[in-house]
């Protein structure tokens, strides 16, 4: 069970990989039903499925697990997604399955364009869902709610998510921000595949909001394939590396070891490298302000030391 874990964690990695590089600019989520017309006011959904794990994780917060029968493969949390039909994801959306779960609203990523069309074919609506930053996240949760009849509780779940990054940047505030390389994918013990947020998405606000200058703030899109030249060009004062999985700390030691190829980076100078393992910082949903906090107390561990 372990080991399918991690692999499921590690499918999440490379569909956020996936998902930032194909996106390199910022887009907006939004409610489309796609099966009636505009004018038509869609009545509460009771059968829903779910492809988009952070959609998943926001309906479980607002208390609408009742009315979710069916996620996508990657789906982990909350724990009791385990329980429910896996109907495939971003790349291998399973209509056959998906039908037999009768469902009466589906939320799809906007990039499933032949999906959607099946799916309208179908008559059945769609939320469809679109990769953006933090400020976008709030949208979706407000929109979800509005669509399956949870506002309020919607709203609430907003509230919290708020007041929680409240709380971050009033910690950090007025600390010296570091120039953050913020890295989200590398080929395993090399400095190859190097994928780092770019100045656009949750990643780079997140980092914002934790204490950090994004290195790359100034490119416009949500990754950026970072080579070693342009690192060493860039001169990061610190350089974090996200992971969704739990990496043993023998592990953990040899890849932030690997950063010493680069030694006039001020970064690797100062030994200001870190790793964060932990999926809250990789899935822009209810749990993105715990996430947000882990990069803030590796930033400035001394804001949160009483």
């Amino acid at each position: 069970m372990i080991a399918i874990h991690r692999v499921r964690l590690f499918s999440i990695v490379a569909l956020l990989a996936a998902l930032l590089i194909a996106s390199p600019r910022g887009l907006r989520s939004a409610a489309v039903p796609l099966s009636s017309p505009p004018s038509q006011a869609p009545s509460r959904p009771t059968r829903i499925v779910s492809l988009i794990p952070a959609v998943t994780e926001m309906l479980f917060a607002m208390g609408a697990a009742s009315q979710v029968v069916g996620v996508s493969s990657f789906d982990l949390y909350p724990p009791d997604v385990k329980k429910l039909p896996r109907v495939g994801a971003l790349l291998d959306p399973d209509l056959e399955r998906i039908l037999a779960l009768r469902p009466d609203l589906i939320i799809v990523y906007e990039s499933q364009t032949d999906f959607r069309l099946q799916l309208e074919r179908a008559k059945i609506p769609s939320y469809v869902y679109k990769h953006a930053g933090l400020a976008d996240v709030f949208e979706t949760i407000e929109l979800v709610g509005a669509r399956v009849g949870r506002a309020a509780e919607a709203a609430a779940l907003s509230k919290r998510i708020t007041d929680h990054l409240d709380r971050i940047r009033a910690r950090v505030q007025g600390r010296p921000r570091p120039s953050t390389l913020l890295v989200f994918g590398r080929d395993a013990l090399a400095l190859r595949g190097i994928y780092a947020s770019g100045g656009i998405g949750f990643l780079s606000d997140m980092l914002t909001v934790a204490g950090g200058d994004n290195l790359f703030a100034d490119v416009k899109r949500q990754s950026v394939q970072a080579t070693s030249e342009l690192i060493l060009a860039r001169r990061p004062e610190v350089i974090v590396e996200l992971r969704a999985t739990v990496v043993a700390d023998s592990m953990r030691a040899k890849e932030i070891a690997v950063w010493g190829a680069l030694p006039g980076v001020p970064a690797v100078k100062s030994g200001r490298i870190a790793m964060v393992s932990d999926e809250r910082t990789m899935v822009p949903g209810p749990r993105v302000a715990e996430g947000t906090e882990l990069i803030a107390r590796v930033l400035h561990p001394e804001a949160f030391a009483k």
